[in-house]
């Protein structure tokens, strides 16, 4: 049985050092920019080509991260990164944007690509596609259950790389709306602010709705390597060296010899990670929610302060070098203090000097490192030479191949509904084109005998979920023939590799999910044969008007799914709210989907648009109770540019960061 490659997170000089003494194969890390953890340290150019060099010499593989959607303006630095990667020997990049991809492939493709677990492939549509793409291999969703998993493995025909250790999301990787919603810190962008490990007010209690206990999947390695998983990744940038060190001790442990899975799991119990969960991977399937938000293991709590220290109770010893976190009962920012300086009283407790004025009788102590190994905070050897910047004229050339066309400049007005009891209200004389979204069961129940199909079926596109799991690929194959039979051939599709669902002769377009944030990432859409594109529900204004592409269609009034999950939440009235916004929960198709409770409006917006030569808007009524009145007045409003009371404008004007 071939070992797979384990693959291990590096934020920092110590973690690189930390990943080669644990045993990795491959290390995977961020530059500056462009990167899915633009909060680690992350490296430079200079200390990339180090890393490179060093790891080299002890035969691990580099997988640098380009894993953010890309804005427009930044393509050119973009070029630079990749242009430069291009002259090193890293073994790959691994991506999410389509424009990356399309840059890559057509400019530099000598550079071998990997998808990024952000692109949110789930399936052997996902995969085949991937390969015929021309990626070298596809990173899974973390979603997936075991049998899934093998199901997918089975009809693969390409590398596939899987999480087995660290931090879990609420929401699907690549589909997570709430960071920026909060605040436009996208977590497509790198910046989550982490929405799903804070508190939420459901039913007169504030309390952790969405966070999840950390990915452990030791005992599943043996089944992994079985079968035939090429990468087994650990998750963790942001973390410790010695966390990264401890781990991939223990994943290296059991790859090399099974017989010490016990002895593996040990040492993980030291990991000081969260609770641990299995996830959908368990057999039987248990809460991976957990109440407790912080990473670390509870040690005790703080009994006095005094000026310039403070009394801890402990249970567990402590020693010089350890990191402790000091939680305040009411919430506020946690004080993390290194014990350089102590003096132990008697059997539990402990006097720290501190001179943090914020620390209170009660507040909780935890610890997050022991200290026990340290590793080296600067790169071996010399810096190296660096690579000359890529010529201006070669820049120039790429930028006027990837020019996209701009438009057709006739108003099309599209109308979305999840609900079908909207048909009866809806008429082809003030829209345009109808999007239909359906549950798995009115898939198979639908009634072709509806009027409105008899207006115009042209006009009418059926929109196909954002998650499909592998027993389903072949029932979705079959319905959406037989649509087509019916007339039925235009589809919207929630994930670019849905094009292989199709039928012959289908025409589709690209819902808000197929992330289409730049013109190469337009220009690669267009060129897969999608009819219109939607812009993404967090892009900007300035963003849309810097690109050339106006082939866009432009969501004009929606509710955007923030959190789009597997995992069920146990909540009263299906609502919940924070200190400044109240959201709705839904259950669709098995999934749950969290929306705020008033919508986006960007109908103001509409005559600024036109005169940017956008023409086509999407009035998105998914969520909202079946109301002609609701309609009208959305269809109105829209016709006039003024905004819908009360909502709000999301990222349009304030920007996505």
């Amino acid at each position: 049985m071939q070992k797979p490659e384990l693959l291990v997170p590096v934020g920092n000089v110590e973690s690189f050092y930390a990943a080669l003494k644990g045993g990795a194969n491959a290390v995977y890390l961020g530059t500056k920019h462009f990167n899915a953890r633009e909060r680690a340290a992350n490296f430079s150019l200079t200390q990339l080509l180090q890393i490179i060099d060093e790891a080299q010499k002890n035969h691990v593989k580099v997988y640098i991260t380009l894993n953010t959607v890309i804005k427009n303006h930044e393509l050119d630095e973009l070029l630079d990164i990749l242009w430069f990667l291009s002259k090193t020997k890293v073994s790959a990049i691994i991506v999410q944007d389509w424009g990356t991809f399309y840059l890559t492939r057509r400019f530099f493709p000598h550079l071998t690509i990997h998808a990024s677990t952000q692109m949110a492939n789930h399936n052997s549509a996902g995969t085949g596609f991937s390969k015929k793409m021309g990626f070298a291999r596809v990173i899974l969703s973390r979603e997936l259950t075991g049998s899934e998993l093998e199901a997918i493995q089975e009809n693969t025909p390409i590398e596939t790389e899987i999480f087995v250790h660290g931090a879990l999301c609420y929401s699907f990787s690549g589909m997570c709306l709430f960071s920026s919603y909060l605040g436009g810190a996208g977590a497509n962008r790198g910046l989550c602010a982490q929405p799903c490990r804070r508190f939420y007010k459901n039913d007169h209690s504030e309390r952790l709705l969405f966070s999840m206990k950390d990915n452990q999947q030791i005992q599943m390695v043996p089944k992994l390597m079985e079968m035939g998983i090429a990468s087994l990744k650990i998750e963790g940038r942001l973390k410790s060296a010695e966390y990264v060190h401890h781990v991939t001790r223990a994943y290296r442990m059991v790859i090399d010899d099974l017989s010490k899975m016990d002895e593996a799991f040990h040492l993980l119990e030291s990991d000081l990670g969260r609770e641990k969960t299995q996830w959908f991977m368990a057999k039987q399937h248990q809460t991976p929610l957990t109440t407790y938000a912080g990473t670390g293991k509870p040690i005790g709590r703080v009994v006095a302060v005094q000026k310039n220290q403070a009394t801890i109770w402990s249970p567990d010893p402590l020693k010089a070098g350890n990191r402790i976190r000091i939680r305040a009962q009411d919430d506020s920012e946690p004080v993390t203090i290194t014990l350089n300086h102590f003096v132990k009283t008697d059997e539990n407790s402990y006097v720290i000097a501190t001179d943090n004025t914020s620390l209170k009788p009660g507040d909780e102590v935890t610890l997050i490192s022991t200290g026990d190994n340290r590793f080296p905070s600067k790169l071996k050897g010399d810096a190296p030479k660096l690579i000359p910047p890529i010529p201006q004229n070669l820049k120039s050339e790429i930028f006027s191949k990837i020019k996209s066309p701009r438009g057709i400049g006739k108003e099309t007005l599209f109308l979305r509904i999840n609900n079908l009891e909207w048909l009866p209200m809806i008429s082809f004389e003030y829209i345009n084109h109808l999007i239909i979204q359906l549950t798995k069961t009115e898939f198979a129940h639908f009634d072709f005998s509806l009027p409105i199909l008899n207006e115009d079926a042209s006009k009418i596109w059926i929109e196909l979920p954002r998650f499909i799991p592998e027993k389903d690929i072949d029932f979705y194959k079959e319905i959406l023939a037989g649509f087509s039979k019916h007339g039925l051939n235009h589809f919207s599709i929630s994930h670019l590799s849905q094009k292989e669902l199709l039928p012959e002769g289908a025409v589709f377009g690209t819902n808000e999910n197929v992330y289409c944030y730049n013109d190469a990432a337009a220009n690669l859409i267009i060129g897969e044969k999608a009819t219109w594109i939607t812009s993404p529900f967090e892009n900007d204004m300035e963003n849309l008007f810097a690109g050339n592409c106006r082939n866009i269609l432009i969501p004009m009034f929606y509710y955007p799914r923030l959190f789009y999950s597997r995992q069920p939440v146990k909540l009263e009235n299906n609502n919940f709210s924070d200190d400044k916004n109240k959201y709705r929960v839904f259950i669709r198709n098995g999934m749950t989907v969290v929306v705020p409770q008033i919508p986006v409006s960007l109908l103001q917006y509409k005559t600024k648009l036109t005169q940017q030569g956008f023409h086509q808007f999407l009035l998105d009524l998914s969520f909202e109770e079946p109301s002609k009145n609701t309609l009208k007045k959305v269809v109105t409003k829209l016709k006039r540019s003024e905004a819908a009371q009360p909502s709000t404008t999301f990222n349009f004007k304030l920007g996505m960061r």
